[in-house]
């Protein structure tokens, strides 16, 4: 058998040999499901209410800052391909390199804070809030329940930063890292399908 044969015959075998991977945990990925559903009920109030009450909805998104909505999507789409990126690096045992890329996603988190932050004072500073019309109760209700995702997303991630750094995920044992790289992909999906819904459509 010449060394091609045998090079195919090993790759096919090795191939074979895989079993499906699930990344991170079972619990995590039930937790994942449960919040997208709550989500999906929120944007279906929301797609509905619009075509209810069409001009309410037009009049409150020009009050809205497209350019910070942008802003906050190229954050958190950045924080999740660095996340993504750590996890390679973790696979690489590169722990330091993980740990500062996890420290990169959590600045770009912590830029989404600031700017949704400054959003909402200003909108309060014109007197917008959760008792203006139903507009206002839905934006305010929606973003500020994501909000309070990326708040417990980064305590996740500094949780994975510091324990990768102390060399606390070791060999094939990646489960939890994985779980806490889903979630904050989670984190992110949500923002991508709100960022469009709130200031794009109309």
């Amino acid at each position: 058998m010449d060394n091609n044969k045998v090079l195919a015959l090993n790759i096919k075998t090795a191939t074979l040999g895989k079993q499906p991977h699930l990344p991170g945990d079972l619990a995590m990925w039930f937790f994942i499901l449960a919040e997208l559903t709550v989500f999906a009920i929120f944007f279906l109030g929301f797609a509905v209410t619009r075509q209810l009450y069409p001009d309410m909805f037009l009049r409150g998104q020009a009050y809205l800052h497209p350019v910070a909505g942008g802003i906050n999507t190229i954050a958190l789409i950045s924080s999740s391909c660095l996340v993504a990126l750590s996890l390679n690096a973790i696979k690489q045992l590169r722990r330091d390199y993980a740990a500062a890329l996890l420290g990169g996603a959590m600045l770009m988190a912590s830029v989404y804070l600031g700017v949704k932050s400054w959003e909402y004072s200003q909108l309060l500073h014109l007197g917008f809030g959760l008792s203006t019309n139903t507009y206002f109760t839905l934006y305010f209700f929606i973003t500020a329940f994501h909000f309070m995702h990326v708040i417990l997303g980064m305590i996740i991630l500094g949780f994975m930063a510091v324990k990768t750094k102390n060399g606390g995920y070791q060999g094939a044992s990646l489960s939890g890292f994985e779980a806490g790289a889903c979630y904050w992909h989670m984190v992110d999906l949500v923002w991508i399908i709100l960022f469009p819904l709130l200031y794009v459509i109309n």
